[in-house]
């Protein structure tokens, strides 16, 4: 069980179009003329990828991802599975036993569990316990591993920031969070300050983290129970905050500088409150449509086995 590439709807050894450069155009709901991918329509041969989240409404993974699967020729399908935390094991095993379900993604909350649900990990998913990305091993179980924080960094460089010799401030000490707080401190910063508002997660996180980041790892400074930015050159949201209009500010933006850059994870809506004040003041920003196009490349590297 294994997406191999050349094996769509045209038959076998025939790769499918370049989904990159096929499109149609259309209006959306502002009247604006848009351009979405087409897709080769699945069929009975067509390998299922099931993304478990919970909310799901807002991934980019089904549409991105297919399009970046078919663009290699493979027959596949990112599919939405909306799961609530009480059964995601349930629906992670009963998933295991379709025989057309090549692969696993998984997304907010679900990625300490789908971490359980894998025979093998590479280094990195097993350092954290957690894992975006599942494919099946030959003997049909799962192997995962966390592209998060490699995602982050790369896109962290987009916006023309290199982390070495920086300090970080990472607000959430969640699957996200846990991963790219690694590779922040893969990528040499000097100093990681973690917050989580669930304080004994964050002090498995520093714990699990110490011997990688012994001498660089502290609990993030508070103002009023608030994560304060004062000092830090990379300041980081990895928590939910900002999906809803009336969600509470990740961190105090009242101590931003032009200096600092600014990330966040959340992809709708793109432009966080958090990332509208960082560019208000003209710091560098990075969205979580940043993180998601850094990454693409690298979930279907790991998905197609290379």
């Amino acid at each position: 069980m294994t997406l191999v590439p050349g094996t769509g709807v045209a038959g076998a050894g025939v790769a499918q179009p370049d989904m990159a450069h096929h499109s149609i155009a259309c209006r959306d709901e502002n009247h604006q003329i848009v351009a979405l991918p087409v897709f080769t329509p699945p069929d009975g041969a067509t390998r299922l990828i099931p993304i478990v989240g919970d909310p799901i409404a807002q991934v980019k993974s089904p549409a991105g991802i297919t399009a970046a699967l078919q663009a290699r020729g493979a027959n596949a399908y990112v599919m939405p599975v909306h799961v609530g935390t009480g059964d995601v094991d349930a629906c992670l095993n009963g998933l295991s036993l379709a025989r057309n379900v090549d692969a696993m993604l998984a997304t907010v909350p679900h990625k300490f569990a789908a971490f359980r649900h894998a025979a093998t990990a590479t280094p990195r998913a097993t350092l954290l316990r957690a894992a975006n990305v599942l494919r099946r091993n030959p003997d049909g179980t799962w192997h995962a591993d966390m592209l998060d924080g490699v995602a982050f960094i790369t896109a962290l460089r987009g916006a023309g920031c290199d982390p070495a010799r920086q300090r970080a401030l990472l607000v959430g000490a969640g699957g996200a969070g846990a991963a790219i707080a690694h590779a922040l401190l893969e990528a040499g910063v000097v100093t990681l300050a973690i917050h989580d508002a669930d304080r004994p997660r964050r002090d498995a996180l520093l714990d699990r983290l110490a011997r990688d980041g012994a001498g660089r790892l502290m609990a993030g400074p508070l103002i009023a129970e608030s994560p304060d930015p004062t000092g830090f050159d990379i300041i980081v949201n990895a928590t939910p905050a900002g999906m809803r209009a009336d969600d509470p500010l990740p961190v105090q933006t009242a101590y931003l500088t032009p200096a600092m850059t600014v990330g966040d994870v959340i992809t709708v809506p793109e432009v966080t409150k958090l990332l509208e004040a960082a560019r208000a003041i003209g710091c560098p920003t990075c969205t979580g449509i940043d993180m998601f196009s850094a990454g693409r490349d690298l979930i279907v590297d790991f998905l197609l086995g290379r």
